[in-house]
């Protein structure tokens, strides 16, 4: 299994299939840098410690009050490429070049402060909290994480950002996955007897995807570890090859999923046709779940409009996989045919079979043109695969970001 490689595909670090390399070879230079996706920084991350390129990782790692992003938000700031990501909504950008351009000519670590609550940095900012940003040169410590990932694994990434031990300086990491094989690398590493202390801390987070910072104290010195909770890229598959795939697979790729077409008629079933899906698969209904190689991350939207087509694989998804969310285009009264034949044919789907099914698929944005319907449905992906609602953010009380009370 594979963090955005098709499971035939060769590892990536080697020989590797030529669409990953046409990929990952153009993030720099055909995207919004700004507006990259986690899905565009862990490629770029890949690109750079493939080419052994000199590049800094700048990490939100503690917000106190409000800010644009939040912790576990990155930049990644190469020394002869345009940089990705975005850890401000803009106004700290120089600052933060500064930061990353240190930390790539000294090769060390640094944390850097930004209280953004007073006068300092100008009026009208929109954020009223104090940022701590990471600031690191990419090196060999990100590995096992990149390696996690392209397994299909979660890795919960421990960081020190503040130490009053000599021999545990700011930078010093450790990977923890599932299989807790990794133990970070020989040159920068937290020593055992600390991750000993964060393991159960380290296991939460990365279950949850979430972070959080830890504060540990010691005889030789306090240390606080910030934990960085990182899954594998989310997949969208898309069961269809008419007009209405396009638009989606576009807004689908540009929110971060690794977007598969299944086309049901060969004859599109190319990587022309569908130039934003990263892979294109010709496939019968019944063939989805073979093509599903990380359930609990993949989301699947029927639009082949056509009802036996659709029926046959909603009927193959519930039946062989376990994906969390399948979207069905169509009205309400499309449904409850393609119910009603299911149940002619025997085949009867429970209420708790149901439950993981949207129909008409996507959010109301009150919109019925192609661009709208695509939105409508990417956004509805988006909030299932964030545990979402999809509500407006006004009517929320508390926090627009949840704030896991994960530290101690």
């Amino acid at each position: 299994m594979t963090d955005g490689l098709d499971t035939d595909a060769e590892s990536v670090v080697g020989r590797q299939p030529s669409k990953y390399i046409r990929l990952r070879d153009n993030i720099m230079n055909q995207m919004d840098p700004w507006s990259a996706t986690d899905r565009d920084l862990r490629d770029a991350l890949r690109s750079l410690r493939d080419a052994n390129d000199a590049a800094a990782v700048v990490t939100v790692v503690d917000v106190d009050g409000s800010a644009y992003r939040r912790p576990c938000a990155k930049f990644v700031a190469p020394a002869d490429q345009t940089a990705l990501g975005a850890v401000t909504a803009g106004c700290l950008d120089g600052p933060v070049a500064d930061l990353a351009a240190e930390a790539r000519k000294s090769g060390t670590a640094t944390v850097a402060t930004f209280d953004l609550t007073g006068d300092e940095w100008g009026l009208g900012l929109g954020c009223n909290g104090v940022v701590d940003l990471l600031a690191e040169p990419l090196d060999d410590s990100l590995d096992p994480l990149l390696a996690a990932l392209d397994d299909g694994e979660a890795a919960a990434v421990c960081s020190v950002v503040e130490s009053d031990d000599d021999a545990v300086p700011v930078g010093a990491r450790t990977v923890v996955t599932e299989a807790d094989s990794e133990d970070g690398n020989d040159r920068v590493s937290i020593p055992a007897d600390i991750l000993a202390d964060l393991q159960s801390t380290a296991d939460a987070v990365r279950d949850a995807g979430s972070s959080t910072t830890v504060r540990i104290k010691r005889e030789a010195g306090g240390l606080r570890v910030f934990i960085d909770g990182i899954e594998p890229v989310p997949r969208l598959v898309l069961f269809g090859s008419q007009n209405d795939v396009h638009p989606i697979a576009r807004f689908g790729a540009q929110a971060g999923f690794r977007v598969t077409v299944a086309s049901p008629r060969g004859a599109r079933a190319d990587d022309e046709q569908f130039p934003n899906a990263y892979r294109v698969r010709a496939a019968h209904p019944t063939d989805l779940p073979a093509l599903i190689e990380d359930p609990e991350r993949t989301y699947v939207v029927l639009l082949s409009h056509n009802l036996v087509d659709d029926r046959l694989a909603l009927k193959a998804l519930l039946d062989e996989s376990d994906v969390p969310y399948i979207g069905l285009m169509g009205p309400r009264k499309r449904f409850e045919e393609l119910w009603a034949a299911s149940r002619d044919d025997g085949r009867a789907f429970t209420s708790s079979e149901l439950d993981c099914v949207s129909t008409p698929v996507g959010l109301d944005l009150g919109d019925g043109s192609p661009t709208g319907i695509a939105m409508s449905v990417v956004s509805e992906v988006l909030a299932a695969a964030n545990g979402a609602d999809g509500g407006r953010l006004s009517e929320r009380a508390g926090p627009i970001h949840d704030r896991p009370d994960l530290t101690r």
